[in-house]
């Protein structure tokens, strides 16, 4: 059995989540704030671990299938172009709007690039999720784990 290169990066990925989720538990715990420093990276490594983990099973069963000629799915860079367009304006935006600004932004622009909503209700989902995003994003980094996030110079919040 071999493993691609889609499976080389996920076991590299792996090791690395892993050996930086064992250095997060090592973080000091603060005696006042509920959750330490290490509560976030612990959650994204994990996440990652486990993404990393599916990356390295998809490539072993992709390489186990009967290989079918002509069947790959043609390669979008122009997406990836575009993504990294969107994140570029998300960094340029933040100090200027804040963050539940650009937030909403983000989120709606990257769900449209990806996947383009062809009806009202499809918008209306679209902007749902952007909201909910920001929203939760904003509650549970401000007001629960008491983290400041950037305000806008134009806006102020």
């Amino acid at each position: 059995m071999s493993i691609g290169r889609d499976g080389i990066t996920g076991l590299i990925l792996f090791a690395v989540s892993l050996f930086l989720l064992v250095k997060s538990f090592q973080l000091p715990s603060l005696p006042i704030v509920p959750v330490g420093p290490g509560f976030y990276p612990a959650i994204v490594l994990s996440l990652l671990a486990a993404a990393s983990a599916l990356l390295v099973l998809q490539d072993l069963l992709k390489r186990c299938a009967p290989a079918c000629a002509g069947d790959a799915p043609r390669r979008s860079y122009r997406l990836v172009v575009i993504a990294f367009a969107i994140v570029g304006a998300y960094v340029v935006l933040l100090p200027l709007v804040g963050f539940r600004v650009a937030t909403v932004l983000f989120v709606g622009a990257l769900q449209a690039a990806l996947g383009r909503p062809q009806t009202a209700r499809q918008w209306g989902v679209l902007a749902a999720i952007a909201l909910g995003t920001a929203m939760v994003s904003y509650f549970v980094f401000e007001r629960y784990l008491l983290v400041l996030l950037p305000r806008g110079a134009w806006t102020g919040f």
